[in-house]
């Protein structure tokens, strides 16, 4: 036992280290709460997610719903692109209630259905989206993955999108699921990283599920072959060409649902991530010379401690605990938790989903898009889901729900997270079937907001309403070489670090800049910027609440 007076002692000191801390500038006494409002309902989005359901369960009606934000005309608003399905078994838009949907941000979370006018309502039944502004003229571009349809959409600059996927030479694969832009070769044009699932056609009718009750659910990925993912160099003149066989991407099949980019080893080169569904993941190292060699299983972000492989729905690969290394947040299905896989330095991950209390906290949500910020603009990033079961009859068969609210996860600051989707709204905890989620700050004040897709339902538009007042910046870049969006750039804002990225979630996009929450400081003290052709700049005494414009020098 220890004597009374030594625990009086040792508990003096703990509380006079505990002051200590909280007395660091800048760092929040206690961690601010997060709130969001649902204001879809007066936001003039008429978009419903149509997936059309049908009593063979055709395993593409399950997985529909990404959504891109992006600010498409340049006016300082992020808009938004929601992906839509199609007739089945034709897999046509026969229909207007199928089109992809395009909303101009007005401002003040108000929005205007420009589908037609842009140009882009699409074709076939499509899955994800991907924003970026690949032939830098200043004007963000969009990808359209989808089931046997995939289109590359150059914006023109006046408002309107040209269908340029032929001339671009890229290819329409079985089943694309969605993308990821990056510069993998350094030579200042955004290429392009396409993630395929599985082989699948209307004519598959195997039948799934209890057959004795004539229950009939969506089949398991384990019935599908999978597919290898493809990518596509920039050539720059508005070409692209494949390069999946000779970078070594195409050599590894897989069930991909999910991709992200971070350069994992510090190396200088875009590294890509990718979530299998029900097989372990894929990590591609980028060598430097054109080519990539997988080595997930290596690093040890393959798979889980358990060895055991996951229903891997959406990613996202950033920087939770602030050391300066990119982590691995990932979502599955109802007891599978979702995954946190830790950067631990000299190229190897840990699995840290139980030592954060994702495992325990996210162990009754089944989740699909995710996305990795700062809600609360406490200098941490926080975790968002976007939550549903895939089945839609799965209360048959097990001790879970198919419509789930969304989950938010607080990040404490001592590498450990918090479900709050409780206290996150009255409204936040409404089931639904959702699927994609895209994150911007829609109404420029400084607090990231959420667009969520929901199966057969409009989406949600959440509206961040954390109280608190704590400071925050965004750091808008654009390069000097012809990489304008200044995708890759890695960002650290005093004590913190983030790095510029389209490609996040499930199917999903987000292209607004780079957000970083800075509690209750008036400026911070450094940001440095390593640009992705190795320009290296410094930026001291910058206030907080404003949305920086940076160029590369």
């Amino acid at each position: 036992m220890i004597p009374a007076n030594h625990r009086v002692v040792r508990g003096a000191m703990a509380m006079c280290l505990l002051a200590l801390l909280l007395a660091l500038p800048g760092r929040d006494n206690s961690p601010a709460a997060i709130r969001f409002r649902n204001v879809a309902a007066n936001a003039g989005i008429r978009f419903v997610l149509e997936n059309d359901p049908t009593a063979r369960k055709h395993l593409v009606e399950t997985m529909a719903g990404g959504v891109a934000a992006f600010d498409y005309d340049g006016d300082g608003l992020t808009d938004i692109y929601f992906t839509n399905g199609a007739s089945l078994p034709s897999l046509e838009k026969t229909s207007p209630r199928y089109w992809n949907r395009l909303y101009r941000n007005l401002g003040g979370f108000r929005f205007q259905d420009v589908t037609e006018s842009a140009g882009v309502a699409g074709a076939g039944y499509s899955m994800g989206a991907a924003a970026a502004d690949y032939d830098n003229d200043g004007h963000v571009d969009l990808f359209v993955a989808g089931v046997g349809r995939n289109i590359l959409y150059h914006n023109r600059g006046d408002g309107t999108f040209e269908d340029v996927t032929q001339q671009a030479g890229i290819k329409s694969g079985p089943w694309s699921v969605g993308a990821a832009w990056f510069d993998y070769d350094d030579d200042g044009l955004l290429d392009l990283f396409v993630v395929n699932y599985v082989r699948w056609s209307p004519e598959f009718d195997r039948f799934c599920g209890d057959a004795s009750r004539q229950v009939r659910v969506y089949c398991h990925p384990q019935f599908f072959d999978g597919l290898p993912n493809a990518l596509y160099r920039n050539e720059g003149n508005g070409k692209f060409k494949d390069v999946s066989q000779e970078s070594g991407i195409a050599s590894h099949i897989g069930k991909g649902m999910g991709v992200a980019v971070a350069d994992y080893d510090r190396d200088g080169f875009m590294d890509v991530f990718v979530v299998n569904d029900k097989m372990p993941n894929f990590l591609f190292h980028n060598l430097g010379h054109g080519k990539f060699e997988e080595v997930a299983l290596q690093t040890g972000a393959a798979l889980l401690d358990t060895g055991n492989p996951i229903s891997g729905m959406g990613v996202d690969f950033r920087d939770y605990n602030n050391d300066g290394l990119p982590d691995i947040a990932l979502d599955a299905l109802a007891g599978e938790t979702f995954p946190l896989i830790r950067n631990t330095a000299a190229g190897l991950f840990e699995d840290a989903t139980y030592s954060s209390r994702m495992g325990i906290e996210s162990r009754k949500y089944s989740g699909w898009g995710i996305g990795m910020f700062d809600f609360n603009n406490d200098g941490w990033k926080d975790l968002f889901s976007a939550n549903s079961h895939v089945n839609d009859r799965v209360e048959l068969f097990e001790a879970t729900e198919y419509k789930q609210h969304n989950a938010v996860f607080l990040n404490r600051g001592d590498g450990t997270f918090q479900d709050v989707s409780e206290t996150a709204g009255l409204d936040f905890l409404t089931p639904r079937a959702h699927r994609g989620a895209a994150f911007a700050d829609f109404n420029n004040d400084g607090k990231m907001d959420a667009v969520v897709s929901s199966l057969g339902e409009g989406p949600e538009l959440w509206e961040n309403v954390t109280p608190g007042g704590n400071s925050w910046l965004i750091l808008k870049l654009e390069g000097t070489r012809s990489d304008r969006d200044g995708i890759g750039a890695e960002i650290r804002v005093d004590g913190q670090s983030n790095h510029m990225t389209t490609a996040m979630g499930y199917a999903s996009s987000s292209h607004f800049g780079v957000h970083f929450g800075t509690g209750k400081l008036k400026q911070v003290g450094k940001i440095e910027i390593h640009w992705p052709s190795g320009t290296r700049q410094a930026l001291t005494r910058v206030r907080t609440n404003q949305v920086l414009r940076v160029r590369e020098p």
